[in-house]
């Protein structure tokens, strides 16, 4: 009694494989657009931004002002591969990652 019905509820099987290629694609379509989506709007502008900081990183130099990502402020005593010496008051120098530091100060004469 069933099995008529079940018979009728199915679909119908591909015509050929060209009839089921513009339907895949359909279905990957939006996932597709969504991923575009993400990569223009997130991914590309924080490769940008890294890509800004680790050249901003490897141009600091003896001298410099900066900010850390902790909020010290801080004169760039010395540079090293991977860690800088900052004068953070009179006769008081801190040995720090080189990656946390957040900015190089504009501005040398406020302190």
């Amino acid at each position: 009694m069933f099995e008529n019905l079940a018979w009728a509820m199915g679909s119908a099987p591909p015509s050929g494989q060209a009839a089921g290629a513009p339907d895949m694609f359909m279905s990957f379509f939006p996932l597709i657009v969504i991923f575009a989506i993400f990569y223009l709007l997130l991914i590309r502008p924080q490769q940008k931004k890294a890509k800004e900081h680790k050249e901003m990183l490897n141009n600091v130099k003896k001298g410099d002002k900066v900010i850390t990502s902790g909020g010290v402020y801080g004169l760039v005593e010395s540079v090293g591969d991977n860690t800088v010496v900052l004068k953070i008051a009179e006769n008081v120098k801190v040995k720090f990652g080189k990656s946390f530091i957040a900015a190089v100060r504009v501005n040398q004469e406020e302190d």
